[in-house]
């Protein structure tokens, strides 16, 4: 009876650790896509002032 316990506690301790894993891999995710979106801005920033630049004649 007692390695029923063991075993029981071993897959409690799984399930936790695998909920945590979970959550941080969620904020993680939600970090690179809010930096993913922050390039998109700096890049349509970028676009616009080179769309403003303007080349001398030769």
């Amino acid at each position: 009876m007692v390695w029923a316990l063991v075993f029981g506690g071993i897959a409690a301790a799984g399930l936790v650790l695998l909920v945590c894993y979970a959550i941080w891999l969620w904020h993680k995710a939600s970090d690179l896509y809010s930096e993913i979106e922050m390039l998109g801005k700096r890049a349509d920033e970028l676009s616009q002032l080179l769309a403003q630049v303007s080349l001398p004649a030769q």
